[in-house]
Order: structure tokens, then C-alpha cells, then sequence
């Protein structure tokens, strides 16, 4: 479509350039005229106007003048943004980078749905010059790269901020030897040692540098084991409350030095009033001392778990008492394992931004973590994305007005993506899968012949679930051809899934009857099983390749290398077993007992969750 732009144009030109082709739209002096109008106040969309007040704002209105002008010749819309600011941050630190073209494309969509910011999640993915194994064989970001999506993101209305680490979380940063007079645990900075604030001031710099912000996220979370390392054995027992403040003062100064205005996340001081260490239960009396002692910089509350709005209510109310501005910051469930939990995503996001409307806050992201290797294309947080951008122009969001958003900004139904739901939310899981259940993952992983999940599932009718999943995806991916790829992948997963969910279970079953004529029906299908994983490989490579750097796949290569031997190992025992050579299979002859994991949950809502490979393929040492 032919348009043609008058008014205040200068600064969204280059912007419009950018969205053309994704848009289907070109800039022609004989096309559709639309008057550009920057002021303050409400957007408004009509057929000649785009009233905006932000750079941000005029993207999604044209988005909405071109969704709006296919059905009607004379429209008018107004949109009374909710928030300032409202983005997604993007973990590249999980193993999957994204290369430049993977954050433009993203840049892209969230620009035409309203989100003005975004931060790169980098623990130690970008490049410091002054230290060459930070990041080492990891695909960090040149500063060329970083300075290269910071452009593209100005020109579409989008903030980019530099999020880094400055105390934990910094276990492959600190695996090389050049860091060992700086550790107090293997992932924690080693506090008050002056080559610590020597790197950090290294670190921080050269994560500033290609970002034209000022403000940087300098992490702090999650410090578990702060001062109980290296720490103690120089300075002896400290108060961690006082070891937290010593540092984020350094933290601070050297942020001052650069002009910088920081923030962190604020589950440590919440854990330091609490006497559990847990972040969402602790003492109000000591939340005065928090105050008076925290340097200046702005919180964010995080929070992924709860679906009760007063509950965010009372805790961005308790973060009011502590600083001005908190930011919040919520979760899209894109780390469960291979699939997203949409249902638990959507519950707790909605919970959550009423509760931030509610109580004036300002600032709110969506966090898009990759845990244990990033298993899930980051393509899967787009209606993630799409309900944190309605939800950003208006107090009441519809299923259908979603829907119809989301149609638009991506070209996909947002029904079809939520039928991935399905590989978690099956039979023996609560209905929206409030726990967090990952069956698509422990399945897919777990050995044949160890099958530690094998009990948890035992009654269940896994198999033909997901064999009635392969022909839902099989309809999706045919009419999603934007996303083709991405659902041929799930597919394939289901199809993988359909065979290898109870075989284990089914191999036992033979083995403990003396059924040999089953244990035939098994070798039968672990030969299919064998073609369905490498195929999935293969599809779950193409989608990889397509937005993330080549570092990290090495990792998924190897579990799926991993599943691939060990049944070759399965057929080869299963096979000298009848053929007489053995008396018995070991793995076979022990009891299978529930899946005791660390986290506990009810057996009458949940399978249990699998959290990490290493866990779910051995009970021995990985």
C-alpha cells in the first residue's frame, strides 16, 4: 500500500523506512495521505491522522491505521497509554545468542505493538576488550553488534538499556583462570577485593559504550550464598546485609563515575529482612533500615509466580515505601523447558499489570529467561509480548481484541501458538499448569531404560495425547506459513513424543512379565524412535540457525546425541537379553520409585517438573 506522510514526520521517517517491507506499505508522494500530528496527550488513529506523543506511539498507530483501514473507510480510535515505559528483556546468556538480525526482527515487532524498551540480558555475552575470556567461545556481542540494534531500536521509538551482572550470576563468567583472586563462590564476586571493582569497572564501561541510554541494569539478584565463600574465610562471619550495601556503594560510585543511572533487582534486600532468605516473605520492620541505607538507584520488582493481583498490590506498595519508582518486571514462562506455559504466563500477567496500574508504577518489562540451554525459540514469547503491549494502551483486554492485535502484528492466529500449551498441559497436570509441570521435557530427555520419570506418569494416557497433538500441529503448520518452521518443529517434538513417552514404561512392563514378543514390539520402536529424534534434531536446528549465533547449539546437539546412543545402548542389551547372553538387565531389575526432585508439589495437579538435563537423563553425576 502507497502512503504518503505530512506534519511532524522527521523523526519516524526512518522508522517507516525500516517497517515497509514487514508492513507491506511504501512511502509515495500519489499515495493514501496521512497527517502526522506529534503532541502531547492520548494516541488517536483515525483515517487522516496519526496523533502521537511518543516515537513509540506513532508505530503502533500506524499499525492500527493500516489493521483498521482493510475494514473501514472512516475510523477513529484512542489509545490512553498506561505506562511509560513497558519492554521485554531478552536473556542471551543461556547458551542461545541472538544474532543481530534475531534482536531487529523482535525490534520490529514490538515496535509496531507499542513496546519502547528492551534490555539484552548479557551475564558475560559481550565484549570487554581489556579481558578476551570473558565471553570466550560464548558468541558475545561485539561492540560494533550492540551499537548496530541500538540504532535500529532508536529509529523505531525503542530504549535499548544495557542489563549486565555485578555481583552473581557470573558462574561461566568467572570459570576462567583470570578470575581467580575475585571469587567468593564459583558464581558470586568476591566482595571489598579491589581487583573486583578493577574488573567491574571494565565491565561496566564496555557495556555502556555502544548504548547512546544512560541508565544500565546492574543485576544484584540472587546472591544466595553472598559472603559464606571465600569471603568469610578472609574476613571472617559479616553481616550480609552490611556486605550487600559495601558493595552496591562501589557498584554505584563506579556508575556515577560514568554518568550512569542504575538499577537492580531487589530480591536480595527483601531476602535480607526475611529469615527464610525467601524474597516474597519477610520482616516489614526492617525495610527502614533498607531505606536509609540503599544508594540511589531504582528497584525492580520481579515476580513470575503469583496470580493474585493484591498480592502484587502489597508488594509494589511495600517497594513504594522503599524507593519512589520501582520498576516491575514479569515472566513469559519461555523457560519451563521445550515449549512455553502460556497459561500460567497469561494468569500472572494479567494479575500483575492491573496491580501496577493500580498502584501508579510506572516502568514494567517482560522477562523472556532461556534456563538450562534455552530449549525454546524465543519466537514463542510473541503473544507474550502482544498481551504486556495491549495491556500497555488499554485497562480492559478482550481474548478476541488480542487476538485480532496479535493477528496483525505478527500475521499468526494467537490460537495456533497457544495450542503449544498442549506439551505441558496434559493428562495428570492441573488445568492453566500452575506449577509448572514440564513433561515435554523429561519425556523427551529421560533414558529408556532408566526411566526416572516413568512413575510419575504411569496411568496417564501420554502417548495418545500427543499422538492427537501431531495432527492438530500438522493443520497449524500449514496455515501459519510465516511461522512454518517453528510448528513443524513442535510437530516433529509431538510426533517424538507420541512414541517415546511410555515406551519405557511399556519396556519394564515386557521385561518383568518375560514377554519377549513385547520386547520385539519395543526394539521395533526404538528404531523408529531413533529416525523421529533426528529428525527433530534436524527441525529443531533450522529454527535455532534462524535467529541465534552458532554458539550454544552444541549443547542441544549433544543431548540429542545423548538420547540417540543410549537407545543403540537399550537395543544392544535389550537384544543380547534374548538372545540368551544375559540373565538380566540391571536398569531393569530396579524398582522405579516417583520422581523426587527438589521442588514438591501435589501428585493430584502436577507430574513433578524436570529442571535441569543432568537431573532428568541420570541419578548418577553428569
Amino acid at each position: 500500500m502507497e502512503l504518503y506522510f505530512t506534519g511532524d514526520v522527521s523523526d519516524v521517517l526512518k522508522g517507516v523506512t525500516i517497517l515497509s517491507a514487514e508492513l507491506g506499505i511504501k512511502i509515495a508522494e500519489d499515495g493514501y495521505p496521512i497527517e502526522v500530528i506529534n503532541r502531547k496527550g492520548p494516541l488517536e488513529v483515525t483515517n487522516k491522522q496519526i496523533v502521537f506523543e511518543k516515537k513509540i506511539h506513532f508505530f503502533r498507530g500506524l499499525g492500527l491505521w493500516l489493521q483498521h483501514i482493510e475494514k473501514n473507510n472512516e475510523f477513529h480510535l484512542t489509545e490512553v497509554p498506561q505506562f511509560e515505559t513497558s519492554g521485554a528483556m531478552i536473556d542471551v546468556s543461556r547458551n542461545a545468542v541472538l544474532t543481530v538480525d534475531g534482536i531487529k526482527m523482535l525490534l520490529r515487532k514490538m515496535s509496531v505493538m507499542g513496546l519502547n524498551m528492551v534490555m539484552v540480558y548479557t551475564e558475560d555475552t559481550y565484549e570487554v576488550p581489556e579481558v578476551p575470556y570473558f565471553g570466550y567461545m560464548r558468541g558475545r556481542y561485539s561492540e560494533e553488534e550492540i551499537r548496530e540494534c541500538d540504532d535500529y531500536a532508536f529509529q523505531l521509538g525503542i530504549e535499548m538499556i544495557p542489563c549486565i551482572q555485578t555481583l552473581a550470576h557470573l558462574k561461566e563468567a568467572l570459570k576462567w583462570g583470570y578470575a581467580n583472586g575475585i571469587k567468593d563462590t564459583d558464581d558470586i564476586l568476591l566482595v571489598g577485593e579491589p581487583k573486583t571493582y578493577e574488573l567491574l569497572k571494565k565491565l561496566i564501561g564496555a557495556a555502556v559504550r555502544p548504548y547512546r541510554t544512560k541508565r544500565i541494569h546492574i543485576g544484584m539478584d540472587e546472591a544466595l550464598q553472598l559472603g559464606r565463600g571465600v569471603y568469610i574465610e578472609k574476613n571472617g562471619y559479616q553481616n550480609r546485609f552490611d556486605i550487600m550495601n559495601r558493595h552496591l556503594q562501589e557498584v554505584v560510585s563506579i556508575t556515577d563515575e560514568f554518568g550512569l543511572q542504575p538499577m537492580i533487582w531487589s530480591d536480595m534486600y527483601f531476602r535480607l529482612a526475611s529469615q527464610s532468605g525467601n524474597y516474597y516473605d519477610f520482616d516489614k520492620t526492617l525495610l527502614e533500615q533498607v531505606k536509609q541505607s540503599i544508594p540511589n538507584v531504582q528497584m525492580v520488582y520481579w515476580d513470575y509466580y503469583h496470580s493474585d493481583q493484591s498480592f502484587y498490590e502489597g508488594m509494589l506498595n511495600t517497594h513504594k515505601q522503599i524507593v519512589s519508582d520501582p520498576l516491575f518486571a514479569g515472566g513469559l514462562w519461555t523457560w519451563n523447558g521445550i515449549s512455553p506455559n502460556y497459561s500460567r504466563a497469561f494468569r500472572n500477567t494479567e494479575a500483575a499489570l492491573n496491580a501496577c496500574r493500580k498502584t501508579g508504577i510506572k516502568e514494567v518489562f517482560a522477562t523472556m529467561w532461556g534456563d538450562n540451554g534455552t530449549e525454546t525459540p524465543i519466537q514463542t514469547a510473541l503473544p507474550g509480548l502482544q498481551l504486556f503491549a495491549e495491556h500497555t494502551y488499554h485497562q480492559i483486554v478482550s481474548r478476541e481484541h488480542l487476538k485480532e492485535r496479535f493477528n496483525y502484528c505478527t500475521g499468526s492466529d494467537i490460537n495456533d501458538f497457544l495450542l503449544l500449551n498442549q506439551f505441558d498441559e496434559i493428562p495428570g497436570v492441573m488445568e492453566d499448569n500452575l506449577y509448572s509441570s514440564n513433561p515435554s521435557k523429561f519425556l523427551l530427555w529421560q533414558d529408556v531404560l532408566l526411566g526416572l520419570f516413568d512413575e510419575n506418569i504411569k496411568g496417564f494416557p501420554i502417548a495418545y495425547h500427543y499422538r492427537g497433538l501431531v495432527e492438530k500441529l500438522r493443520v497449524v503448520k500449514e496455515r501459519n506459513q510465516g511461522s512454518k518452521e517453528l510448528f513443524h518443529f513442535y510437530e516433529q517434538l509431538a510426533m517424538v513424543l507420541s512414541v517415546k513417552a511410555e515406551l519405557g514404561i511399556d519396556v519394564k512392563s515386557a521385561y518383568d512379565n518375560g514377554d519377549k514378543v513385547g520386547i520385539k514390539v519395543c526394539l521395533e520402536n526404538l528404531e523408529i524412535l531413533k529416525v523421529g529424534i533426528d529428525r527433530l534434531r534436524m527441525a529443531h536446528r533450522d529454527v535455532w540457525f534462524s535467529v541465534n549465533k552458532a554458539f550454544g547449539w552444541e549443547v542441544l546437539d549433544i543431548r540429542y546425541g545423548g538420547i540417540l546412543t543410549r537407545i543403540e545402548t537399550a537395543e544392544y542389551r535389550l537384544d543380547q537379553w534374548l538372545k540368551g547372553n544375559l540373565t538380566k538387565i540391571e536398569e531393569l531389575e530396579e524398582n522405579r520409585l516417583r520422581y523426587d526432585g527438589p521442588e514438591q508439589f501435589p501428585e493430584n495437579v502436577t507430574l513433578g517438573r524436570g529442571e535441569t538435563y543432568n537431573r532428568i537423563v541420570t541419578a548418577g553425576t553428569l
